[in-house]
């Protein structure tokens, strides 16, 4: 066996499954919509209901929303109920650490 056998070899053992890589594609769509990043960026700076973020963004309720949904189905952000009051919030440190270094690459 030549090297370059060899070396695809090792690329192919070492390739994700479909399903994962599926999911990584479907995880990066997400990020693919700016009214999605910037409610991120907002979550970045503060945990916030929905009508706070519309404020800030200077978007509807409605729209809010429909992204929050979207964000929480991908599991990038979370929420706590406080009475009748909901408050959102980035799921964790690897969402800031994909908006982080997307940010420096674009920024390069």
């Amino acid at each position: 066996m030549n090297s370059e056998t060899n070396i695809v070899k090792e690329v192919n053992e070492q390739m994700p499954d479909e399903e994962i890589l599926y999911d990584l594609a479907e995880l990066f769509k997400v990020f693919g919509d700016s009214t999605r990043i910037k409610i991120l960026y907002v979550l970045f700076e503060s945990e916030m209901c929905v009508n706070d973020i519309a404020t800030v963004l200077n978007m509807t309720s409605s729209a809010i929303s429909h992204q929050l949904r979207v964000l929480k189905q991908s599991q990038l952000i979370k929420f706590r109920r406080d009475g009748k009051s909901i408050y959102y919030s980035l799921a964790d440190d690897h969402v800031r650490t994909i908006l982080d270094q997307g940010m420096d690459h674009i920024c390069e």
